[in-house]
């Protein structure tokens, strides 16, 4: 009977052993995880509460303050209750949506301030050396060879993470996934400076998704600076929600733009986006597309708050029935335009990437590839030379506003017949006619645009891309008044 009862409570033991054995190979180190973090966690706790006194603890002293009658503890009960309104106000999101619109506002329009400065100190140069070709074209060529390789330098020794245009960086983020480095202070620094002095050159680069990446930084920063005051401010994933608000405010600070904004956020977040959302980015934009405006009219650079790029249309009668084939046409060739100009980037990219000699020589002279890319783009743009036949005169605003004067160029071709304003004369050549110098243009301006996408600086490539379609546009105006003189409606006076 004893030998029984051994071998039934060995029996018992081992398959106790089995079940232990097996429950620890299920469950066993994740069980002993959760232990340590939870006793870590704990710890960490405690340790904050001896730093900062709780909620209880706070309400707790405030109401002795209140029992005691002194002058100074209603003094210190005022201040007390001062600091918990102003952590509650903190707390709210139009707070944080005006302080990021403000703020993104004034630093585009310093972005921009100091671009027109680059482009300004360029035609003085060129202006000034006019009784000297050559030392017209050295100034030409060395001033956006010297910004362009300072643009790529600093950014590749400050942060690397600033190259290029950042949009596919922050819909990775927006994602889940963490990237290391892309939301710092250091690459907040490298991609303002960066492309100040890219766009400075004078290259045909756009400033528009470089700031979708800058607006994102500035929310990021801003959220860690509200972090101070506690609250919300220290959950990660509303962070994360704010930074498809700040898509919202980049497109808006650069265009002035807020519903486009709006739905460049949407795009941006085409996976997940809240509700509550809306309202946030609507917001934010309105209030940094205002300030940025307003700022112009401080500065005097407009008498009134008005668009960016205003247009002159016909309130009366806007366009015919007629035109809505030629708008059809032009909206096709835009699109194939557009899927060639990504294909030739690619192209460029892939040609240097397998190229295994030029990708040797590349990775020991980074600062090399941009200053090429500088110098022969500078070079066909040289206005006594090829550039003479592409207003290359014109930086890509004083082009687009040229574009957009609602007037008849030419009726026939003919240089005699060319109507224009001050400006839209760097269109005008005396051996060739308006069509050729605009066709020159957009061929010209579509690859040289392609490769200097390529550089590793901060660029975009939207505002390039903007000026080719309004060039298509005015092609088309200018074909029109030449098919159907005295014009058609698309190419009338106004």
């Amino acid at each position: 009977l004893s030998t029984r009862h051994k071998h039934t409570a060995h029996h018992i033991s081992a398959a106790e052993g089995q079940e232990r054995a097996m429950r620890k190979r299920m469950y066993g180190r994740y069980t002993q995880e959760l232990g340590a973090y939870a006793k870590e966690e704990a710890a960490r706790l405690r340790e904050e509460g001896v730093r900062r006194p709780s909620v209880t603890e706070r309400s707790r002293s405030l109401e002795l303050l209140e029992n005691d009658k002194g002058c100074c503890a209603k003094c210190r009960i005022c201040t007390v209750r001062c600091q918990k309104f102003l952590i509650s106000c903190v707390g709210e999101d139009w707070i944080f949506l005006i302080l990021l619109g403000l703020f993104m506002a004034l630093l585009s329009w310093l972005v921009d301030f100091g671009i027109g400065i680059c482009l300004q100190s360029q035609k003085w140069m060129y202006v000034n050396l006019e009784s000297n070709v050559f030392l017209q074209y050295l100034a030409w060529v060395t001033y956006p060879v010297v910004l362009i390789t300072f643009s790529a330098g600093f950014t590749q020794l400050l942060a690397p993470q600033a190259v290029g245009s950042g949009i596919p960086e922050i819909k990775t983020i927006l994602r889940g996934v963490v990237l290391k480095e892309c939301l710092t202070f250091k690459t907040f620094v490298a991609k303002v400076i960066g492309l100040t002095s890219a766009l400075g050159s004078g290259m045909p680069l756009g400033k528009e998704s470089p700031f979708v990446h800058i607006a994102s930084l500035g929310a990021a920063l801003l959220c860690k600076f509200m972090s101070l005051f506690g609250g919300i401010y220290e959950n990660e994933s509303r962070n994360i929600e704010l930074l498809s608000v700040a898509c919202a405010v980049g497109v808006s600070c650069v265009f002035a733009a807020p519903i486009g904004g709006l739905l460049f956020s949407i795009e941006a977040m085409s996976t997940f986006f809240t509700v509550r959302n809306y309202w946030r980015g609507f917001f934010a934009a309105t209030v940094t597309a205002f300030m940025y405006r307003v700022l112009a009219v401080w500065n005097r650079d407009e008498v009134t708050i008005t668009a960016l790029l205003p247009t002159n249309f016909r309130q009366d009668f806007p366009f015919d029935l007629q035109e809505l084939p030629a708008f059809a046409v032009l909206g096709i060739a835009s699109g194939l335009g557009g899927a060639l100009f990504v294909c030739l980037n690619r192209q460029i990219v892939q040609l240097i990437r397998n190229q295994k000699t030029i990708k040797k020589f590349l990775m020991k002279k980074r600062l090399l590839y941009p200053a090429l890319v500088t110098l022969l783009v500078s070079t066909l743009t040289f206005p006594p030379g090829f550039g003479q036949f592409m207003a290359a005169k014109l930086t890509q605003m004083e082009s687009l506003e040229t574009l957009l004067d609602n007037q008849t160029w030419s009726k026939q071709g003919i240089p005699e017949e060319f109507d224009s304003n001050s400006l839209s004369q760097a269109w005008k050549h005396p051996q060739v006619n308006v069509f050729v110098t605009l066709t020159l243009f957009v061929v010209m301006k579509f690859w040289m645009s392609a490769l200097a996408m390529t550089m590793p600086v901060p660029c975009g490539a939207f505002m390039p891309v903007f000026v080719i379609g309004k060039n298509c546009g005015q092609r088309l105006a200018v074909w029109s008044g030449r098919a159907w003189p005295p014009g058609s409606l698309m190419c009338t006076q106004p």
